[in-house]
């Protein structure tokens, strides 16, 4: 099992959020966390059972301007 954290701007989210809410639904995940911090930046980790598509998730995710990600192990 996997957890790949999505970090992004205020402006990256208001630019992509849709975009990466209808990429996100495309893959088997489960939010399992998601914050707003008072400077308005998103910080989000989502559980993928494979690899594969921890993966592929990241790449996609990595694709919007602004988005930062990483993927560890639980």
């Amino acid at each position: 099992m996997w957890r790949v954290n999505v970090t992004c701007s205020s402006d990256a989210w208001k630019q992509y959020g849709a975009d990466f809410k209808k990429m996100a639904d495309q893959y088997p995940c489960e939010c399992i966390s998601s914050k707003k911090m008072p400077d308005e930046t998103r910080i989000m980790a989502y559980k993928i059972e494979d690899i594969s598509d921890a993966e592929t998730f990241q790449e996609n995710c990595a694709k919007y301007t602004g988005f930062i990600t990483d993927f560890e192990s639980l």
